[in-house]
This record gives structure tokens, C-alpha cells and sequence, in this order.
């Protein structure tokens, strides 16, 4: 199925598992990628084709929302991206925006009615205007005995109960189940399209829906390319690495699973993308809406920790291609430290209060595009250097593809830490502002090692300046549990730990 690179990302990442079914996103500019649906959105039979949309969820923590104001009114038509209503949060002011296009049937909640429980059904809509006066006295109570039929009739495509951080994995059983006969949540439009392309009934097509829950919308039937739909092997093994266990959900996937060929199109080319990347696109995208971003950066003298490097790996008679310490394990152990010393930056803000941990656990960014992973290593303060060396090549090694190198082997993998480090050195890059990890507080980026001209400290030289070797680290910071302060003595703490390598051995 040809489909825009970006736009899947963009509708993976909007997902996210409610009661019922329901999956919604927003940004910063206050607009919603995608409808709000939930399972009351079936056809019952004295009704024509509607659907019922529930209160969308603003944030993976939005319980309630109020209608401020309806920007449509009933047997109004809209578009995809026009402006169904305006919705009140505890923490922002947004615009409902139609994923689909239709028209407004019956408004249930009048604007101003108090607050509203995510997912309770807010608004009835139509394909054809026609069938508007059907839905004069339409009440919620009319639709709820039809719902528990349905559901037991269709048990299977129901993954919403899956943890968030999988989301984007179950996006896909819905299309791979399909041709089973198993009902299949769509749009009207979807239905109807696929009927007039000779598709027949949209339940026998193998269609990967981009909406909210899996949901098929006409964009999909649009793009629908039946030469290039997924096979049923497909399916099989999407649903076997979903239930793999967590740390090894990620790698063990994308190893297992082919993906399907580019796309060519007029003037672009589709590339699919791994449940992995889409998981971490997802986590990231919630995450840069939902954090206050700050960032601090530092300089960093690195010519005593090189020093320390070389005596270490001299002394144990390796080097970094056979298992010795490099620049990356002494940083990652310098961050360990200063999490020590400013223990308020190792927390996670859990919305009445914030949670310090005891152990620095640490993803450590390795890899690269569709192949990119931040495996955990875990209680990075208490261990060796050597210990988090070796945990570090292992992961590098899977994400390689090393011969021999098996994932399930490998801890972390898929797990989320209390802190993320990530080192752009390597492509030249001297300094980058990371996006945090909910429910992390902060992010650390490493830039390229380099040569500088620098102001000479040694008071009896002549010289008034000097080279030295040089990397900028930048701190991003959750300002909710990090303020700009905390975050400036977690940098003092690792910049001296950094500068003074022997206290990593204390």
C-alpha cells in the first residue's frame, strides 16, 4: 500500500489505548491528527451509517475535557482538518479537527455542559447529509444495547488493553485479521470508496487503518495498492513478535519481520518503517508535546579522561575493538556519578508529585535510522566500568547484526530508564538539544571530540592560549521537575567528574 513515510509516523504516533478504543493526539499549535471513535461507534441497524465520536484524550494523562464551543452545527458538512469543536483541558485550549470528511448528525453535549470523561460519545456523524433527520431524537441510550453484541461477536480485534509504550505493535492485527470475517472498524467514506473502486467489502482487504485505534479511513482505500498488500505470513509473525517478551520485543521484531519493498510514486518513494521505529517515534512525539523543554550546555576538557582511558585499557591489555573501555562508557559513568551528587535530576514528574530514583538507569542511543534503539543500562551508578562496557558492545552488537548475536540475550532492549544519553560525535556534530523520554526529567547529547584554542590556566606559561581536546555536552530539562538551577549543578557535577576521571573510580 503506498503510503506518505510521514504520515504513518505522524498516525502511529497519535495513537494511544483508552477504555474504549479510543486513540487521539495534538500538538503545539493545538490541533488534532485524528477523530476521536470509540466502540459506540458501530452501525446499528435502525439508524443509517453514523459514527459516534467520543471526547478525545489531549494527553496520555487527560481524564476529562469540557466543550467550550462547536464550530459546527447539525447537518453542517466538513472536511479533513476542518474545526469540529473547541475543547477545554486543565492545561490547553484546542481545536477537535475531522480526520475524515462527513456531516455533523446530532451534537450530544451542548458546549458548556461541564466536564466530559474521555471517550464519552460527544457528537453523531453522517456521510450523507440526507440521513441527517434520522438522527432528530437519537439518544446514547439507543446505541448501548447494540454495543455488547458486537463485541462478542468480534472478541479478536480488540488490542487497546496493550501497554501504551506498544501501541504502535497491535496498530497492525486489525488489517492482518481482516479477511477472517472479522468486523473491521472504518469510516463510512472508507466503506463506500472501496465498494466504488470494485474493492468489495472493506473487511476482505488487507488495509493497515492509520486512524485513531487502527481506524480504516478513506485516505487508506485511497492509497490502497492491492498488488501490494501484506500477506497473511505477515500477520502472523506481526502478532508472535508482539507477544515476545518486552525486552526483546523491539530487535526480535524487526529481525523476524521483512518489510515490504519501497513504494514508488509520482515524484516520491514510500519506504515502511519497523514497529521499533514507530514505538520510539510515537514515545518521542508525546513526549516533545507534553514536556517544558529548557537546555544547558557545557564545555568539557577531555584530555585527563583520554589519559584515564589509555591507562585502563593498557592495564588490562585491550583496546576498544576488543572489549576496552571507551570515551562513551566513561561519559555514560560520569553522568551515573552526577546523578549522585544532584540525585533531584534522577526523578520523573508523576503529576501531584515527583518521583526520585535510587538506581541511574541509562538508554544509551546506538544505532541509526530504522535501526536506531536506546537499550537500558541499568544501575549504571552502582556497577564497573568494565560491567557497562560490555553491556553497551552487546547492544551495539545486536543492533549491528553481528553473526551470532541474539537479542533475547541482551537487557533492556524496549525498556525505558530513568535518564537517556545519546552521542552525535561521530557524525561531526558538536552540539544537539534531545528530546526527553517521558517519564525521564532530562536527556544528555554528547557532541564531536575536537581540537580547540583555549584560554591558557597555567599561570607560569607564556603562552596566553593553548589546545586541548574539547566535546560540548547539552543538558535537556524537564522544567517541571528540573529547574534551570538543579539542571546547571547536574551539569557542574558531571563536567568535574568529567574533568576529574579518578572520582569515577571512588
Amino acid at each position: 500500500m503506498a503510503m506518505s513515510l510521514g504520515r504513518t509516523v505522524l498516525a502511529r504516533a497519535a495513537r494511544r489505548s483508552l477504555s474504549s478504543s479510543s486513540r487521539y493526539n495534538i500538538n503545539n499549535n493545538a490541533s488534532i491528527l485524528g477523530g476521536a471513535f470509540n466502540n459506540n461507534s458501530r452501525w446499528f441497524s435502525s439508524y443509517p451509517p453514523h459514527e459516534v465520536v467520543g471526547m478525545p484524550s489531549l494527553s496520555p494523562t487527560m481524564e476529562t475535557g469540557t466543550i467550550a464551543a462547536w464550530n459546527l452545527g447539525e447537518g453542517d458538512s466538513f472536511n479533513a482538518g476542518d474545526s469540529i469543536c473547541t475543547v477545554e483541558t486543565d492545561k490547553a485550549t484546542v481545536d477537535f479537527e475531522a480526520q475524515d470528511e462527513g456531516v455533523v448528525a446530532k451534537i450530544i453535549v451542548q458546549a458548556g455542559g461541564g466536564e466530559i470523561p474521555c471517550g464519552t460519545p460527544i457528537l453523531v456523524t453522517v456521510e450523507d447529509e440526507a440521513d441527517v433527520p434520522s438522527f432528530k431524537d437519537f439518544v446514547v441510550e439507543a446505541a448501548a444495547p447494540a454495543t455488547a453484541p458486537v463485541e462478542e461477536a468480534a472478541p479478536a480485534p480488540t488490542p487497546a488493553p496493550t501497554p501504551v509504550a506498544a501501541a504502535p505493535t497491535p496498530a497492525a492485527a486489525p488489517a492482518a485479521a481482516a479477511p477472517t470475517g472479522e468486523r473491521v472498524l472504518a469510516s463510512p467514506r472508507a466503506h463506500t470508496l472501496a465498494k466504488e473502486k470494485g474493492y468489495g467489502e472493506i473487511s476482505a482487504l488487507r488495509i493497515v487503518g492509520t486512524g485513531p485505534g487502527g481506524r480504516i479511513i478513506a485516505q487508506d482505500v485511497l492509497e490502497y495498492d492491492p498488488s501490494s498488500a501484506p500477506a497473511p505470513v505477515v500477520a502472523e509473525t506481526t502478532t508472535a513478535a508482539a507477544a515476545a517478551t518486552p525486552a526483546a520485543a523491539a530487535p526480535a521484531a524487526a529481525a523476524s519481520t521483512p518489510l515490504p519493498e519501497p513504494v514508488q510514486g509520482p515524484g516520491y518513494t514510500d519506504y515502511s518503517l519497523p514497529t521499533s521505529a514507530m514505538e520510539l517515534a510515537s514515545r518521542l512525539h508525546t513526549s516533545k508535546q507534553n514536556v517544558p523543554h529548557y537546555y544547558l550546555s557545557i564545555d568539557l576538557s577531555l584530555e585527563s579522561l583520554m589519559e584515564l582511558r589509555s591507562s585502563l585499557n593498557s592495564t588490562m591489555k585491550l583496546d576498544e575493538n576488543d572489549g576496552g573501555i571507551s570515551v562513551n562508557d566513561l561519559l555514560m559513568k560520569a553522568a551515573a556519578a552526577a546523578m549522585k551528587t544532584v540525585p533531584a535530576a534522577n526523578a520523573s514528574w508523576m503529576e501531584n508529585f515527583i518521583r526520585v530514583y535510587d538506581s541511574v538507569d541509562i538508554n544509551v542511543v546506538v544505532g541509526n535510522g530504522s535501526s536506531l534503539y536506546a537499550p537500558v543500562i541499568r544501575d549504571a551508578g552502582r556497577r564497573g566500568l568494565k560491567a557497562l562496557s560490555d553491556d553497551v558492545a552487546a547492544a551495539t552488537a545486536v543492533v549491528e547484526g553481528e553473526e551470532g548475536s541474539d537479542p533475547t540475550t541482551v537487557p533492556g532492549f524496549g525498556d525505558v530508564g530513568t535518564f537517556t544519553m545519546v552521542n552525535l560525535g561521530m557524525f561531526g556534530v558538536k552540539s544537539a538539544a534531545p528530546i526527553i523520554r517521558e517519564p525521564q526529567a532530562c536527556a544528555l547529547a554528547l557532541g564531536v571530540i575536537e581540537n580547540r584554542i583555549v584560554p591558557n590556566d597555567d599561570a607560569e606559561s607564556e603562552e596566553i592560549y593553548k589546545e586541548s581536546v574539547m566535546m560540548t555536552a547539552t543538558l535537556s530539562c524537564d522544567h517541571r521537575v528540573v529547574d534551570g538551577a538543579v539542571g546547571a549543578q547536574w551539569l557542574s557535577a558531571f563536567k568535574n567528574h568529567v574533568e576529574n576521571p579518578v572520582t569515577l573510580l571512588l
